[in-house]
């Protein structure tokens, strides 16, 4: 799912390209995409660009009739720009935006089809849609140590949180977990304020890094490779293999169609956090540490290979 530093991007793409541009025509033909019913999408038709924002993990574009296209990528969805017009088909292009200088347009992959359009009327109508989360590259000290602990939480779950920290997901909150030497785990509501203080350092830095990388790689054009796996990343889907700083391998926690990725050595001083599905397989057996788990598979593979 794109995130703060993709969505950053996204607009500024989106800005160069259509801020004070006039949309001639709204085309959607994924059947579950568009999310409200009034105004009706051709509404925007025939106005400009005004002004552009993130909220949360959507992105919003304003128009001079104050109303306000919004769109949520979810896992799959990605934006498109095209320089003559495309007519989507309802399958992979769900959507097509025509202004005076050139299309955008909304794909999603696979078959679950869980982006979302909406068409709200003024800022009261992005309020109502906005999660709420705490910005957190401008956030105060204060504020950011009262956010995480409003609930107490994992902090993987209060970062990923939207009600919680703005725009933050699944893969950058492991990259600011691993830089704060941070077990995934953490409960919110027990952390010191060294360890607040070094959580809020990772964020900024880490989600400024990502940004200013990005926005060199993309340059001008416009981004067409938006993923959560990024070959510099140091945790984020690089389950098995060695972490960079010291080598150890980089570990996970399986949940649903989630997962997170971490650092034994580098985060939860070389324990193995319990992985759901493993713990259910090895019971009494799940092991301590890497060092364990290692013996366990050793011996695991002594025995299949063991004749008859």
């Amino acid at each position: 799912m794109p995130e703060l530093p993709d969505i950053t991007i996204y607009l500024e793409a989106l800005e160069r390209r259509t801020l004070s541009h006039l949309l001639h025509r709204v085309r959607i033909a994924g059947p579950f995409l568009l999310r409200t019913a009034h105004p009706p999408a051709d509404s925007v038709q025939g106005h400009r660009v005004t002004a552009l924002c993130r909220v949360g993990k959507r992105i919003a574009i304003g128009f001079d009739n104050d109303l306000w296209l919004v769109f949520h990528l979810m896992i799959a969805g990605r934006l498109h720009w095209k320089t003559k017009p495309i007519v989507p088909d309802g399958r992979r292009t769900l959507a097509a935006f025509e202004f005076d200088n050139g299309t955008l347009t909304l794909t999603e992959a696979g078959t679950q089809k869980r982006a979302s359009l909406h068409l709200l009327e003024g800022e009261d109508g992005l309020r109502r849609i906005d999660p709420g989360g705490l910005e957190v590259l401008t956030a105060t000290p204060d504020q950011f140590a009262a956010a995480l602990a409003r609930e107490n939480h994992t902090l993987k779950r209060a970062l990923t949180d939207p009600h919680l920290f703005s725009g933050i997901g699944n893969a950058y909150s492991d990259e600011i977990l691993f830089h704060a030497r941070l077990s995934p785990v953490q409960l919110t509501q027990r952390m010191q304020p060294e360890a607040m203080a070094r959580l809020q350092q990772a964020t900024v830095s880490t989600l400024s890094h990502w940004v200013d990388s990005l926005r060199k790689e993309t340059g001008d054009r416009f981004p067409e490779d938006v993923t959560a796996f990024r070959q510099d990343m140091f945790v984020h889907g690089r389950y098995g293999q060695s972490c960079r700083v010291c080598g150890m391998k980089i570990q996970r926690i399986r949940y649903a169609s989630n997962e997170t990725n971490y650092c034994p050595h580098c985060q939860t001083g070389g324990k193995l956090l319990a992985d759901r599905a493993l713990s259910r397989l090895l019971r009494e057996d799940w092991p301590r540490s890497l060092d364990e788990m290692e013996e366990h598979l050793a011996m695991k593979k002594s025995a299949l290979e063991k004749p008859l």
